[in-house]
């Protein structure tokens, strides 16, 4: 007798935290306030898995159809809420880039664009990305979290001496191409540049390396929800104002804006983008495309938006042993 009533309490009780920790996800998620930063940097998923143990549990204790049915609410809140059901129910026939160069398409040769965060060359031993980032012959090469030096020794692996780089503080961009014009960022470590193509046309590039995210996820501690939602303003502060240069510098002209965001796909910041850019890996994107960390990646904050002009056709989180992030590799077909 005993233990049936405590089987029944401890059932009532898993599906009463399990609705209300549903209840608070969806607020959460749906309305993204500042203050519950701490509590949305981590994919909606993560949150759902604890709802859905608890209400599992509580099935195997009470046997009742309330428990199956807040499983179903729980699954179907994953896979519209996650970003990456979304891409993989949407986005499961399309192609993936392939090593090499770009190709074509529509008999136009296609834009190939990466981008790596480096981690300095210190990861796994120090190895070097420039052998990895070979072998998809890119156009234009985003880089992050790296020394100048190590930025000239990937230009001149990729292009043998006959490329483009330029360089400020921890960031990198280095091009097949000639840099016409570069737009220094002084207020944070964004650049922008203007990569004259061949044929006479201008393409923007610019390479943001977004204030690093709070880490601390004590959620007991007061201290950890204002760090993050200081951290998230910061974010969005220093993304508004270099899109507000690039608008005043190149306006009209076709953009890269790419990357390591330190921001899920589901941050707010991201609306700041998507009046005039669009999102390659929602577009075009193939296979899991969250890139950080590299072994268990359960964050896509490495990411390659580009303007109207631009066409994403193929998309894809790359593995590399050479850093801590996967690159994001995308192809993109000039449109009038």
């Amino acid at each position: 007798m005993k233990s049936s009533r405590f089987r029944r309490r401890a059932g009532w009780f898993l599906v009463g935290c399990s609705l209300l920790l549903h209840v608070f996800t969806v607020y959460a998620f749906g309305r993204q306030p500042e203050l519950l930063a701490a509590y949305t940097v981590m994919p909606i998923w993560l949150w759902g898995g604890i709802g859905l143990c608890f209400s599992m549990i509580a099935f195997w204790f009470l046997r009742a159809p309330l428990s199956l049915w807040v499983t179903g609410v729980w699954a179907i809140t994953i896979l519209i809420g996650a970003d990456e059901a979304r891409i993989l129910t949407t986005n499961i026939n399309k192609s993936r880039p392939e090593p090499g160069q770009a190709g074509l398409a529509d008999g136009k040769p296609l834009l190939r664009v990466l981008t790596l965060n480096c981690n300095y060359f210190n990861y796994d031993g120090g190895n070097d990305p420039a052998i990895d980032i070979q072998r998809w012959d890119p156009d234009i090469v985003l880089l992050q979290e790296v020394q100048p030096f190590q930025v000239k020794h990937v230009a001149d692996r990729l292009y043998h001496g006959h490329g483009d780089y330029r360089t400020f503080l921890s960031n990198g961009i280095v091009t097949r191409w000639r840099i016409s014009r570069e737009v220094r960022n002084q207020l944070y470590r964004d650049q922008q540049v203007t990569v004259a193509k061949p044929d006479g046309t201008f393409i923007e590039v610019v390479n943001v390396h977004l204030q690093t995210a709070a880490t601390d996820l004590r959620l007991w501690d007061p201290g950890c929800w204002q760090e993050h939602s200081v951290s998230r303003n910061i974010r969005a502060t220093e993304l508004w104002h270099t899109l507000q240069v690039l608008a005043d510098t190149a306006p009209g002209r076709p953009s890269i804006v790419g990357g390591d965001f330190n921001a899920p796909p589901s941050d707010p910041i991201q609306s700041l983008l998507k009046g005039d850019f669009e999102d390659a890996f929602v577009q075009a994107g193939s296979g899991w495309g969250n890139t950080y960390q590299r072994r268990i990646p359960i964050l896509r904050i490495d990411q390659i938006h580009a303007s109207r002009q631009l066409r994403p056709l193929r998309c894809a989180a790359v593995t590399t042993r050479r850093s801590d992030h996967r690159m994001v590799v995308a192809d993109f077909l000039t449109v009038p």
